[in-house]
């Protein structure tokens, strides 16, 4: 790509880049600023704070901010601050030409009380009115923030998450090694993960599940007392120690009751891990097909122990099946995007509100 003259201004959770707080959203932003580099400017302006639920200071910190940027000025914001602060878009709008990247609908987060989430939703239903383009992360997002929200599908675009290559696992011959990879809140579903593996106890398995256990500490507290020493709780990983959890691991498991894509579900095929998920929103798109059409793992009601528990049983007893995904998986992870096409989609909606060709679908 050519470089641009115009500089990409980002705005991002304060918190972006803490490797003791991964997610796949901070990882998205992260990989999307690094890249937006080749082609522009990119002027940052991290706002430290509790995002969605932000104090006063870091509301006046990002009105600054804003108030700073230049007449014209494009700017992006994710999601989980833009929801926040729809009366700044409405303040600025006239002026610069904000974007909001969504990573998920805030009212979808599992557990909220009703009246927390619906009040989420009324301010990102503000926010993403009052900007110019938004950006989410599949088709089933784009279709689900349209209708929610009441926008034009021609103002919701998608830019799918990349993913790196990495070395294939090398499998066990059971299969009987386990990996969740998700922060542990009620969203994210690893009840349903140790009650199906409660009805598989006399097959032999191991599980390890990594992720953040400070989103949702009563939930998370509950779910590993449940769990039983076969089911081991890591907390986050990162960097090599990540890498090193997915090498030694034989099936991938994400029993997520809400995903707009599923950034974990690519990173395990990237390894040549198959897939049991959950069938929500974009996790489809992310498990997606290998060449031939077939399927590199298995797709499963959310919030269903039941089949969550048959299809742990059948990989760990049906070798054949075992075999047919471990195939599958090998040959999903030869087409799996990199980050460079995340990255090129964003450029296009970013130049095309400069322009101001995105107000006509162009």
């Amino acid at each position: 790509m050519t470089r641009s003259a115009a500089t990409a201004h980002v705005v991002l959770p304060g918190g972006v880049d803490d490797p003791a707080t991964p997610s796949g959203g901070n990882t998205y932003d992260r990989r999307l600023c690094d890249g937006l580099l080749a082609t522009r400017d990119v002027h940052e302006i991290a706002v430290p704070g509790d995002w969605p639920r932000p104090e006063p200071p870091a509301r006046e910190e990002l009105a600054a901010a804003l108030a700073g940027l230049p007449g014209g000025a494009v700017v992006l914001l994710d999601g989980l601050v833009a929801s926040a602060v729809p009366e700044l878009l409405e303040e600025c709008r006239d002026r610069v030409r904000p974007v909001v990247l969504m990573h998920l609908p805030l009212g979808d987060e599992t557990g909220l009380p009703p009246d927390e989430a619906r009040a989420l939703t009324e301010s990102e239903h503000r926010a993403l009115h009052a900007s110019v383009a938004v950006i989410v992360t599949s088709e089933a997002a784009a279709h689900r923030i349209a209708r929610l929200h009441g926008l034009p599908s021609e103002r919701v675009r998608v830019a799918p998450p990349g993913v790196d290559p990495a070395p294939p696992a090398v499998p066990s011959p059971g299969g009987g090694r386990l990996l969740c990879v998700a922060a542990v809140t009620p969203r994210k579903g690893q009840d349903v993960l140790v009650e199906a593996l409660s009805r598989c106890a006399d097959v032999e398995w191991t599980c390890r599940c990594v992720g953040a256990l400070d989103r949702a500490p009563e939930f998370a507290a509950e779910v590993t007392a449940w769990a039983g020493g076969r089911v081991a709780f890591a907390g986050p990983l990162w960097g090599a120690d990540l890498d090193a959890a997915y090498a030694a691991a034989d099936l991938f498991v994400l029993p997520s009751r809400a995903e707009t894509y599923g950034m974990v579900v690519t990173e395990a095929l990237a390894r040549g891990l198959p897939v049991l998920a959950s069938d929500v929103a974009g996790v489809p798109e992310a498990l997606g097909t290998a060449p031939g059409g077939t399927v590199p793992g298995e797709l499963l009601p959310p919030g269903d122990p039941d089949a969550l528990a048959a299809a742990i049983r059948r990989w760990l007893t049906d070798p054949d099946w075992r075999a047919a995904l471990r195939a599958a998986a090998r040959a999903r992870r030869d087409t799996l995007r990199g980050w460079d096409e995340t990255v090129r989609r964003v450029a296009e909606v970013l130049d095309a509100v400069a322009t101001g060709r995105s107000e006509d679908g162009a």
